[in-house]
């Protein structure tokens, strides 16, 4: 009996400092109730009603719980239907899946899954084809001013298959972004079948934009030789091909350094690094749905995972 009472007491202190971390991990902005109905519960603003239907200040929209960008007042348009309309998002910032009605397409702040309000294709408003229609009590606003003002930076690592590379990056405090794409070929906005018929020269890749001032870019650097085996020439365990080669590619010279002196210190340690530094060149975002793939699958990366190096 007595054993069953500390396992009992054990287990419970585990339960709590677990909920404890993830309230931590997900702290959001407080919501009124009306704010709730719709960002939680899926609810729809009047039409019209909205304060940023009519808005045309230069800036970028916000998630109102957790403050993630999520579209351009570059973007916007008037498609006359009472609600804030967008042809285009913040890359990586916004998640579709089908409705619970069976026939639209829900749209999620990707960071915290708040409701933004549904999308649609083929209606010509605009040469993108697609009219995010977002309630505004799911948005604030950042002036352009303020924007300016928050300094991000972007690093761009390929490791294999970019699913396991993005899921990983994805999960790191500081990172306000990770989007799958594809870098170094010379065909311009190539295909998934292209690159991986290897006539493209492109590779697998994410690009991570982050807050200098919560993750540096080591720190970054330094998780992406640890979720991914350096060692390995022109493959990633069961993916092989030019496309999943290991390569770190530098925005700007301090990102050379410290790449070239992570590796240094992990040749010292006695790897094998095939890891390559190159010069960043233009930056392909890949098809949707490559996007969060693990995240919207259920999946867990079959060829990726964490092993200390440093």
């Amino acid at each position: 009996m007595q054993h069953k009472i500390i396992l009992f007491i054990i287990l419970s202190l585990f339960i709590t400092i677990n909920l404890n971390a993830q309230d931590k991990k997900m702290k959001y902005n407080p919501l009124t109730p009306e704010e709730e109905r719709v960002i939680i519960h899926k609810g729809t603003e009047r039409p019209f009603s909205g304060q940023y239907y009519y808005h045309t200040e230069k800036g970028t929209y916000t998630c109102k719980r957790c403050d993630a960008p999520l579209y351009r007042s570059d973007d916007k348009f008037d498609a006359q239907c009472g609600w804030p309309s967008f042809d285009d998002e913040i890359p990586g910032a916004v998640e579709r899946k089908p409705d619970a009605d069976g026939m639209r397409t829900e749209i999620l702040c990707k960071n915290c899954g708040a409701h933004l309000g549904h999308v649609f294709l083929g209606e010509g408003f605009t040469s993108k084809n697609t009219r995010h229609c977002v309630n505004s009590i799911s948005m604030n606003f950042v002036t352009a001013e303020k924007v300016q003002a928050v300094k991000t930076e972007r690093a761009i690592f390929a490791g294999g298959c970019f699913w396991g590379v993005e899921h990983y990056f994805d999960d790191k405090e500081g990172v306000m972004s990770a989007i799958s794409g594809y870098i170094g070929g010379t065909k311009k906005n190539p295909t998934y079948q292209e690159v991986c018929s290897g006539t493209s020269g492109h590779v697998e890749a994410v690009e991570v934009v982050f807050d200098p001032t919560i993750v540096s870019y080591e720190e970054l650097a330094r998780l992406f030789f640890e979720i991914h085996d350096p060692t390995q020439i022109n493959r990633q365990g069961p993916d092989i091909g030019y496309q999943y080669r290991s390569a770190v590619f530098f925005t700007n010279d301090e990102q050379k350094k410290i790449a070239e002196k992570l590796i240094d210190i992990l040749k010292k340690k006695g790897y094998k690094v095939a890891t390559t530094v190159e010069k960043a060149s233009e930056f392909w975002v890949a098809e949707d749905y490559h996007q969060d793939y693990y995240a919207n699958t259920g999946k867990q990366p079959y060829c990726h995972f964490y092993q200390k190096r440093f």
